[in-house]
Order: structure tokens, then sequence, then C-alpha cells
């Protein structure tokens, strides 16, 4: 589906129209709408920001396109989106149970001392904290009621 944009004095008018829609109503492309194309929302890194929710209209290369833009966190922002994780992983919920796991300041997340194995099919695997280690839990009761692990008495227990 080919898209077009009105431009005015070197300036966009609205937001891209199809291709189809402007020749129903034209039945030709006029002088003053002129190629688009979609460029969707790039993923964004851990420390960056996308500096508004949506992009803007510019002509690069003889066609306007969508441009996002991002910046990188400032050393403070930075700073306080990792103090942030850091916060949360201490308050959740059995949080003694992930002392060893360390902080990776590159991905702005904890990750285990020792790699999670592969469970065996129909297995579940938690890290236990006071083996650090991983460990098989015992299975989900299938009773049709529901469960909480609790980490210390290493068992799953009713949530009433």
């Amino acid at each position: 589906m080919e898209l077009f944009i009105q431009v005015e004095n070197g300036i966009t008018v609205n937001h891209p129209a199809f291709k189809d829609n402007i020749m129903e109503v034209f039945k030709t492309i006029p002088s003053n709408w002129e190629p688009f194309v979609r460029v969707p929302c790039p993923d964004i890194g851990v420390y960056q920001v996308l500096e508004f929710e949506n992009p803007v209209y510019r002509k690069i290369d003889n066609i306007w396109t969508d441009v996002w833009i991002i910046r990188d966190m400032t050393f403070e922002e930075k700073n306080l989106k990792q103090q942030a994780v850091k916060t949360e992983w201490a308050n959740r919920p059995y949080s003694e149970n992930w002392s060893a796991w360390i902080f990776n300041e590159t991905t702005c997340q904890y990750e285990p001392p020792i790699p999670r194995p592969e469970p065996e099919e129909n297995k579940i695997v938690f890290w236990c904290g006071a083996d650090y280690n991983w460990k098989e839990t015992p299975p989900y009761p299938q009773d049709n009621k529901n469960y909480q692990f609790d980490f210390f008495a290493w068992e799953w227990k009713e949530i009433s």
C-alpha cells in the first residue's frame, strides 16, 4: 500500500493517506502530494528515551518518512532507573531468596550467579537461595485452586 502526504511550502499537512484514497478523491496524485514511507518505532535501548510518543515527518532522499527521536539517558536518568530497579528488586516477596543475584549495569537487570538450566519436560525450576543453585520444585497442585510458591518452605501454598 503506497502512502502520500500533502506538502505546502515544504511543510507536511495532516497525516499520510493511502494512494487509493487520494485517487478516489482527485483521480490523480496532485503535485503537492509526495511519497511517504512508514517506519515503525525502533527498539529503544535500556538507557535510551523516546522523546515523543509519535514520530516527526522528515524528507529523506526525496521521500517523506517517520523519524523517531531517541536520545540517550542523562547520567541522572540512568542512575534513577537503576535505583528504581534495585528498589523494586529489594522489595519483592521473598527477596532474600535472590540475594546472591548480581545487578548487571549494562542490562539494568539482576542475573543469577549460575545460569538457569533447561528444565526437563513438565518440570519447574526455581532459584533456591538456601542451596545457592537452581532446584526443581514440587509439581503444581492440580485441584483448580490458586497457589503461590513459598521459597522458604519449598512448597506450593494455597492463596486464600
